[in-house]
């Protein structure tokens, strides 16, 4: 997956043109069988968060207790419904995301985000670990104003809680939710079909409290 060596996001004049058609997709997620496009259940919330390459991004969260659903895709770039080889030339402007559909009577948005902050090292810029690229940046989008403040001050918690452990600023992106365009069929439920498929997704360590409090626990 390290595909990228762009560390630098395109221009609207400089994106690839992209296409009117969507990606051709499963009908059914491959691990729990539920719908991967709406209609959802009236009660689901929807969730976009970027953390590197998303075929591991997608695992921890389909196995979060209280998640309805989840697909890869591309998300917070300019090239409509773009294909995977446009994402990683870093001229679409997106970055590799996760779609969680989730019951929040069952996790809130706040337990979501530990498992973000938690699952990778979001002071990375546009990497992570061996993956570099502007698609594997750290990126929350928030479909309502709530959403914004939770992401927002969570990111300030976090920040006190890696900065007393000697890492650096934060460099995750919070922005409202745009297009999310799902990705090719073969990446969705990756690493539940091949089981020992490549992934690169590594925390810092640092637990993130929802109390605000930092903990220092072992990496993944």
């Amino acid at each position: 997956m390290a595909w990228g060596q762009n560390i630098r996001l395109p221009a609207e004049g400089e994106a690839l043109p992209g296409r009117a058609q969507a990606m051709p997709l499963p009908v059914r997620h491959f691990v729990n069988g539920r719908p991967l496009k709406e209609p959802f259940p009236d009660r689901m919330e929807r969730a976009v968060f970027g953390l590197g390459c998303f075929w591991g991004a997608e695992r921890r969260f389909w196995q979060t207790g209280g998640v309805f659903v989840t697909a890869a895709g591309y998300a917070g770039g300019i090239t409509p419904n773009p294909g995977y080889e446009e994402v990683c030339s870093g001229l679409t402007g997106h970055t590799e995301a996760v779609l969680v559909v989730f019951d929040p009577a069952a996790v809130s948005f706040g337990g979501l985000l530990k498992v973000f902050w938690e699952a990778h090292n979001p002071t990375q810029g546009m990497r992570q670990g061996n993956d570099v690229g502007t698609q594997y940046r750290s990126a929350i989008y928030t479909f309502d104003d709530a959403q914004r403040q939770a992401a927002e001050s969570s990111r300030e918690r976090y920040q006190e809680a890696l900065a007393q452990a000697g890492y650096g600023p934060i460099t995750t992106e919070i922005g409202p939710a745009g297009p999310f365009y799902y990705a090719e069929h073969y990446h969705q439920q990756y690493l539940a079909k091949v089981p020992n498929g490549y992934c690169g997704l590594g925390g810092t360590g640092v637990a993130f409290a929802e109390t605000g409090e930092a903990e220092v626990v072992a990496g993944p």
